[in-house]
């Protein structure tokens, strides 16, 4: 699935900061057609290994997004396509990496919520709600995953 050039639509922006084996946490901005920002959040996904499907963030990368209804979480959700070797990569409401299977979530702070030694996100249900609000009524958009430069990810 790919969208044509001309097409004027919201772009999602991930730039991920920190990662390790199990988690990968970075930033995401929503962008309008005119590249205004609309949208700001803290990104959680699950390490870098390889690409394996359910215990892999998704690779760096230009992808479509759709609003699609999910009948595991009951709503509709934004779910990346495209995805090399993958399927069913969406966001979505988690505080912890390892209740993402290769998905991400967004929220509004890091803490260490269950004192595992790792940075949770914490109002991630009404941090989506937001992502959700700032993407409109569109039913597409793209999403571009890249590093920050001080960044040691895969």
């Amino acid at each position: 699935m790919q969208f044509l050039k001309k097409d004027k639509m919201k772009t999602i922006k991930i730039v991920r900061d920190w990662q390790d084996r199990n988690q990968t946490l970075g930033k995401c901005t929503v962008y309008d057609e005119n590249n205004k920002p609309l949208f700001s959040a803290i990104s959680l996904e699950r390490g870098w290994r390889n690409n394996q499907s359910n215990v892999s963030c998704v690779p760096k990368g230009r992808y479509p997004v759709v609003l699609e209804w999910s009948p595991r979480f009951q709503k509709d959700l934004w779910e990346l396509k495209n995805v090399p070797n993958r399927a069913e990569c969406k966001f979505h409401a988690s505080n912890f990496w390892y209740q993402l299977n290769g998905c991400i979530a967004l929220g509004l702070k890091l803490k260490d919520l269950n004192n595992d030694g790792y940075n949770d996100i914490t109002n991630s249900r009404n941090t989506m709600k937001a992502f959700h609000l700032a993407l409109g009524k569109e039913k597409r958009a793209e999403l571009v995953i890249t590093d920050s430069e001080s960044c040691n990810c895969s």
